[in-house]
């Protein structure tokens, strides 16, 4: 058989295999498939006007024009073979139902047309093999403006999030463990006392999917740390998590922005200066714009308390969006050298220390071009705009053993014979399989 024949047979028939999982892998098992992810960022959560006004609320005034109304390119079959291309094992869609996608207001009835183009980009994702996050993003703020509310609002406020949640599960429910449902964004928590309000809504949430039964009552399930804050996170919800019947089906996220000064501050302050360059071999004599904190020791020491808070009790958490506003920096006492050498660092930095404990990273992209971006791929001329994000990622893919390409890891054992093992992404295993579904002579078979 040619080469290129028996790759895409092996490939095939992963993906095929893929379909008929029983949904028995762990939340641990899905989320080790899901390293590394990217965000397809600024589209299905856009609309067409701004702002957290109630009147934009529970309307069907969205369309499917919001796609692009934050980012020009509209999501194909192409854009999303273009993005496992580059390595990515998971897509995370961040989805807007109540900002302006409300046919019915009484029923909070999503508009039918928006909840069949999200399906069509879910396939997108599937049909590549791919893992695919879905969630209700900030969404309008429907939720994030009025998060501790008491009464009546509160019970109105469940009722809206069991409807919506209800609606994409039932939607879904035969899809197999490649869909992995998110139930918020990033909860507005920021008193330890606002605890418990947060995890009623995730119980909501949870309730509310595992009721439509199918494939979903097994499903894995994210939900938020408060404001999807590491600390808080860890300090306040570790121990705490919502009961499911399924006893290991559950995922926490969290967002890792930090440092303020590197990934989003755009000018310097009185307070303290924008950060050009980030980690110990990266700093600039004389300059000003070097990292005083948040560099790779503390990096290192937030995803430990990750691990030891959840991961390590079974629980994976799921860094859902994290990045760095490429700049060009110019000046006396600056170097673009460096700043380029700090950008890649910290993605690779990032990446291999959520990797190496049970995190699933999770890159935020914006399709915005230009300077002073956090876009790493070009969705309109399917082209990298930014490399040194990329070469971070693949330089700590390949530092923890996942092959950049799961054509290359086919093809460099395609005359090994039936003894060799793959995983369900078509990749050789170089130690005996651990607990999940592999393929080994063409057959899939399950570790228990």
């Amino acid at each position: 058989m040619k080469k290129h024949i028996l790759i895409a047979s092996l490939l095939a028939m992963a993906t095929a295999m893929h379909a008929q999982q029983d949904m028995e892998l762990t939340a641990m098992e899905v989320a080790q498939c899901m390293m590394p992810g990217w965000n397809l960022g600024n589209t299905m959560e856009a609309a067409v006007s701004w702002g957290n006004n109630p009147t934009q609320l529970f309307k069907n005034n969205g369309g499917l024009a919001c796609e692009t109304a934050w980012q020009g390119t509209k999501t194909t079959q192409r854009v999303i073979d273009y993005v496992r291309d580059q390595g990515f094992r998971s897509v995370r869609i961040p989805c807007a139902w109540v900002w302006g996608h409300i046919a019915d207001a009484e029923n909070y009835t999503i508009d039918a047309a928006w909840m069949a183009r999200v399906k069509q980009i879910v396939d997108y994702c599937i049909n590549d093999g791919l893992y695919v996050m879905l969630n209700d993003h900030w969404d309008g703020g429907w939720l994030d403006s009025n998060l501790t509310a008491t009464g009546a609002q509160k019970e109105k406020n469940k009722a809206v999030l069991a409807a919506i949640w209800t609606q994409i599960a039932q939607t879904f429910k035969d899809y197999d463990d490649h869909l992995v449902f998110a139930g918020l964004n990033e909860p507005p928590v920021e008193k330890q006392s606002d605890l418990n309000a947060l995890l009623e809504y995730h119980q909501t949430f949870i309730d509310a999917v595992r009721a439509t039964g199918g494939n979903n009552a097994k499903r894995l399930l994210v939900v938020q740390g408060p404001s999807t804050d590491v600390e808080k996170t860890c300090n306040w919800m570790a121990g705490k998590m919502p009961s499911d019947p399924i006893g290991n089906k559950l995922a926490v996220e969290i967002h890792f922005y930090y440092p303020w000064n590197f990934w989003g501050m755009e000018k310097d302050e009185s307070w303290g200066n924008m950060f050009y360059y980030w980690g110990s071999g990266n700093h600039v004599s004389g300059s000003k714009h070097n990292a005083t904190y948040g560099e790779e020791a503390q990096m290192k020491a937030m995803a430990d308390q990750l691990k030891t808070k959840f991961v390590d009790k079974g629980i994976p958490v799921i860094n859902g969006e994290y990045g760095v506003i490429w700049r060009t920096v110019s000046g006396s006492n600056e170097s673009q050298e460096k700043h380029n050498a700090s950008i890649k660092h910290y993605y690779r930095t990032m990446n291999q220390l959520c990797m190496e404990r049970g995190i699933v990273p999770m890159a935020w992209d914006t399709n915005s071009t230009g300077a002073n971006q956090m876009t790493i791929i070009n969705r309109a001329n399917l082209s990298i705009y930014n490399q040194l994000m990329l070469d971070g990622i693949h330089e700590a893919m390949e530092a923890v053993g996942i092959p950049v390409s799961a054509v290359d890891a086919v093809r460099s054992d395609e005359h090994e014979g039936e003894k060799t093992i793959y995983d369900l992404q078509g990749r050789r295993l170089v130690s005996p399989p651990a607990r999940g579904f592999y393929i080994q002579g063409g057959k899939k078979f399950i570790v228990k």
